[in-house]
């Protein structure tokens, strides 16, 4: 399953480490954040319990860049 989301950060190389945290988590296949749209694609295994991840992802936007922001559309 693939969601998209809008992210707020603050430049490229945040997004970039951010994206990069994000792939390492279970239950993620893929991840792709755009600086330039301030959106991101996740896509999650089957069988993934999304609301979890997120919740995670969130974190990890929060650790990277604290003024970053990572929600639903």
């Amino acid at each position: 399953m693939t969601k998209k989301y809008s992210c707020e950060v603050d430049c490229a190389n945040c997004a970039s480490k951010i994206e990069n945290e994000i792939k390492k988590l279970d239950g993620i296949e893929d991840c792709n954040i755009s600086f330039m749209t301030l959106k991101c694609k996740i896509k999650y295994d089957d069988n993934t319990n999304i609301e979890d991840l997120e919740n995670k992802i969130s974190k990890i936007f929060k650790k990277v860049d604290s003024d970053s922001s990572f929600n639903n559309i």
